[in-house]
């Protein structure tokens, strides 16, 4: 375990890198719609994204299952695009529309997991003994996360509850912002898909 410092730092440098900000993108908006009383549900929505890219990253980086590159870097703005589309469309949460939602960042996890896995694999090289490096960039990733989450809902509740703007309006603004970001990153990534 010596080289967890190593990892950890890798894994949450890849999620708060600005040159890859497609990951920043997909936890802003999935949060952003929350404030900071609802950080139940925030945790329960973070941890299914965790444990979605934690299976699909593992799978990949121990060779389980192959990944197809172009495909996996055009789906993720999609996840984002989608997530964005149920922010704006979806009214106050329900119950069953809340489980839905639960359910959906679960699925997109496993596809984020793909994603993450190319670039671990590139750092790993033809290292043997892969778990522990794989673990400590998996906790890194998480730390990186929860950062997002964090400077996200702290944004919220400044614009909403200190400069009063409504919180539909700041819902709006962010998932359409963060839609049209992800539906350009998509439409960059499609001819890829077909060559």
């Amino acid at each position: 375990m010596q080289d967890f410092p190593l990892y950890f730092q890798l894994g949450w440098r890849h999620i708060l890198d600005w040159q890859g900000y497609d990951h920043i993108l997909f936890v802003m908006v999935l949060c952003g719609t929350y404030m900071l009383t609802d950080w139940k549900k925030v945790l329960i929505l973070i941890t299914a994204f965790t444990i979605g890219h934690s299976i699909t990253l593992a799978l990949s980086v121990f060779k389980i299952i192959t990944v197809n590159t172009p495909l996996i870097e055009f789906l993720i703005p999609v996840t984002i695009m989608v997530t964005a589309a149920a922010n704006i469309l979806g009214k106050r949460q329900k119950p069953k529309g809340q489980k839905f939602k639960y359910t959906m960042t679960l699925f997109f996890g496993l596809i984020h997991g793909l994603g993450f896995s190319n670039y671990l694999k590139s750092l790993l090289g033809k290292s043997s003994s892969i778990t522990a490096e794989l673990f400590a960039f998996n906790i890194g990733l998480e730390f990186g996360q929860i950062l997002i989450v964090i400077a996200t809902l702290i944004l919220s509740f400044i614009l909403i509850w200190m400069v009063k703007i409504k919180r539909w309006d700041w819902n709006f603004f962010l998932s359409s912002a963060i839609f049209g970001i992800s539906f350009v990153m998509a439409a960059e990534r499609f001819p890829a898909l077909l060559g």
